[in-house]
């Protein structure tokens, strides 16, 4: 097993790396940028070195300074978390030219899968159905014949995206050029990748993702999915495991194909295979995750399984030694994604000091963060500051627990989203399951704005 283990992020993710590679008797290395050097994950680490300044690309997405990080500190192997450099190609390889492992798939399966356009051709090889969409787009006018081909409305998507960041949906040929360059500039920033490629938008759908793992030796299940329709901006807000949506037998078709999908690539390590369901419950390929997802706890509260140790344990060419009827789905889990942000002024970022932070606690709830009383909020990163996970013998009970979670849950000195949540909480058509990845701009929050307003 891996003696030091370098984490390659920050916030919540590092921290909950840390925690089961110490469980596991591994000593970890945290990075930190200069603006995180009172960061939660820096002072649980066993080491903690500075890798460049606060924006990200002089910190957490420079390369040269986290391999040589891992390098000066004795690390063997670096996890890399979710975001970041975590479906970055080039860095997994750089890591395997230099003796480190990096703890996910082998660099050419995230070249062929976190890349998406790459991803949907591998599909289509694999005769696994795919939303029609195009090859990478180099120029405005490639993606205008595109949109004409496919129809508006489209989706703009970075290729190496994720976390709801570079995309942009596309109403009309007058609106192509804004949201391309736009586009491509955030693909850039928050994944050093500016191509982008397109997708017809299928409209009232339901957003599904099948959690996979795969070992070195050909091993591939499947844990069940995860339902991430409540969206807002391509953001997930609420996830929740099992989705109502599927019925046993959908259920068990789709799970068949997100193994087959995996099986096709070679996959190895943890991955998501995700999926659009329309109306009529056809399944579409969207994408695939090659990285551990934000909202995994849901799926580990679920199957019994700590996703971030099975990570390492693979990476260390351990055999996954769980058959796909040994998987059991045990009550129902949902996690709520805790912001800081004002929903007042359109969910704008909210930065400084917390003053008081009370996370909720009891059976069946567990907190994912990285914030304590006293610390101080950066500009520069991802709003989230906690992901509150709840589970339950049953979807009703579930949500019962998390309104009682999310009344006692207290931040303060920021402004966050825990009124909101509470707010979709109580909804009574996300109670009965009848929403899809449109019903928080179209329906929920609409109402919910003007309710502020009174």
């Amino acid at each position: 097993m891996f003696k030091k283990i370098l984490i390659a992020n920050r916030g919540e993710i590092a921290v909950r790396i840390i925690r089961a590679c110490q469980e596991m008797g591994i000593k970890t290395v945290a990075i930190y940028s200069t603006a995180d050097k009172d960061a939660l994950h820096v002072l649980l680490a066993d080491e903690a070195i500075c890798i460049g300044q606060a924006r990200a690309n002089e910190s957490y997405l420079n390369k040269f300074t986290i391999l040589s990080a891992a390098i000066s500190t004795g690390a063997c192997a670096i996890h890399a978390g979710f975001g970041f450099l975590s479906e970055n190609a080039e860095f997994a390889k750089m890591c395997d030219e230099h003796g480190i492992t990096f703890i996910g798939p082998h660099y050419s399966i995230i070249e062929r899968m976190g890349n998406k356009s790459n991803a949907r051709q591998a599909m289509i090889e694999a005769k696994v159905p795919v939303i029609p969409g195009s090859s990478v787009l180099y120029t405005e006018e490639e993606a205008i014949q595109w949109a004409e081909k496919l129809g508006y409305p489209i989706i703009l998507k970075a290729v190496s995206g994720g976390g709801g960041k570079g995309m942009r949906k596309v109403e009309c040929k007058n609106d192509m050029s804004s949201a391309f360059k736009m586009v491509q500039a955030e693909a850039k920033a928050s994944f050093d990748d500016e191509r982008i490629y397109m997708e017809k938008i299928i409209t009232s759908a339901r957003h599904i993702e099948f959690q996979i793992l795969a070992d070195q030796h050909g091993n591939v299940i499947h844990l069940g999915e995860r339902d991430c329709s409540l969206q807002r901006n391509h953001q997930k807000v609420i996830e929740e495991a099992p989705s109502v949506y599927l019925d046993d037998n959908l259920r068990c078709e789709m799970g068949k194909i997100a193994v087959q999908a995996a099986k096709y690539v070679g996959y190895q390590n943890a991955g998501t295979i995700e999926f659009l369901v329309d109306k009529n419950k056809q399944f579409y390929f969207m994408e695939m995750n090659t990285r551990i997802q934000v909202e995994h706890p849901i799926t580990e509260m679920i199957v019994g399984l700590d996703l971030i140790k099975w990570q390492i344990k693979i990476a260390n060419n351990d055999i996954l030694d769980i058959k796909q009827d040994d998987i059991s789905l045990n009550g129902h889990a949902i996690e709520c994604r805790i912001n800081a942000e004002d929903p007042k002024k359109q969910f704008a970022p909210s930065t400084g000091k917390i003053s008081f932070a009370h996370f909720p606690s009891g059976y069946g709830v567990r907190i994912e963060s990285a914030v304590y009383n006293g610390y101080t909020i950066p500009p520069f990163y991802d709003s989230m500051i906690a992901k509150l996970i709840v589970h339950a013998p049953t979807r009703q009970e579930a949500f019962m627990k998390m309104k009682r979670a999310l009344n006692e849950l207290t931040i303060t000195g920021i402004q966050s989203n825990i009124h909101f949540q509470e707010q979709l909480i109580r909804d009574s058509a996300i109670q009965k399951g009848e929403y899809t990845t449109d019903y928080l701009h179209h329906s929920f929050l609409p109402r919910y704005f003007e309710d502020r307003k009174e």
